[in-house]
């Protein structure tokens, strides 16, 4: 009796959450659509550095490349840069936040019956959307100036569903760091401060071997330059790897640590959340 009567409500509960997430995620994404001047902006960033890092740095650097990247930059770059940029989507999620905090909006969201990692679960997914049109926009314009993936369709599409997937795990990471500073002028601060280190000591730009030696063990096994590995790798084949180092293991290691984020910022990003709304 108590078993039949339990299923329905959990099953209720599962629908109502899974409606509010869509109902946030909606909002979210209208939002985007109605200041196209946001996401226009938001797309500048990235082409400015494919095309800048490609054509000053490019002909430096392209020399010293695997023959994996085929003798061009871009194609050694573009996987990297994908790794960089779901790591920068975050920043949307944290001023998103922030934003909503300032404005009153997530005061009225608690007012409303709703599930209460509802709002947290629509910004980060809404932000994936986001991330996957900026990824595709990035494959896009590198494609017009000479990117050329060596392992095919299979390659490119296994590349970009592990970016998306480290992608939305550093979105929680940016939503917690919006509810725990909550203006959009402190926001903006504090994501620079944790994704510009981890992007410039990754081996998005260079190899890491060329890196100080007290510097290459942190630059060598940290998130970005493994999800960067694992993106190479799915593009580009096993010869654009740093010796000792397989497709498969960087791409387990990648996910792992996507799992591993996902599974610590969660909880503590829905713990800000209930504290910062009380």
């Amino acid at each position: 009796m108590t078993a039949t009567a339990t299923t329905p409500t959990i099953h209720g509960w599962l629908a109502r959450s899974v409606s509010d997430i869509a109902v946030i995620t909606r909002r979210n994404l209208l939002f985007t659509v109605r200041l196209p001047q946001v996401l226009v902006l938001s797309s500048v960033m990235p082409v400015i550095f494919i095309l800048m890092f490609t054509y000053v740095f490019g002909g430096a650097i392209q020399n010293a490349l695997p023959p994996a990247a085929a003798g061009r930059y871009v194609n050694w770059l573009l996987p990297g840069l994908l790794a960089q940029f779901a790591l920068f989507g975050g920043a949307t999620t944290a001023s998103g936040l922030a934003e909503d905090l300032a404005k009153g909006a997530i005061d009225r969201f608690r007012s409303l019956p709703m599930a209460g990692a509802a709002v947290l679960a629509g910004r980060t997914l809404s932000d994936l959307v986001r991330l996957a049109l900026t990824l595709t926009l990035m494959l896009a314009v590198g494609y017009g100036i000479g990117f050329r993936p060596q392992t095919g369709l299979p390659g490119l599409l296994g590349a970009a569903a592990v970016g998306l997937l480290f992608g939305y795990a550093w979105s929680w990471v940016m939503a917690l760091l919006g509810l725990l500073v909550r203006t959009a002028e402190a926001v903006q601060a504090a994501t620079y401060l944790v994704v510009f280190p981890l992007a410039f000591t990754s081996s998005v730009f260079v190899p890491t071997q060329t890196m100080p030696a007290w510097l290459q063990p942190f630059a060598t096994n940290q998130p970005v330059t493994v999800a960067t590995n694992a993106l190479r790798g799915l593009v580009l084949g096993p010869g654009a790897l740093p010796p000792g180092r397989t497709v498969a293991s960087q791409v387990v290691l990648a996910l792992l640590w996507a799992v591993a984020i996902t599974a610590v910022f969660v909880p503590l990003a829905v713990r800000a959340y209930r504290r910062t709304v009380r």
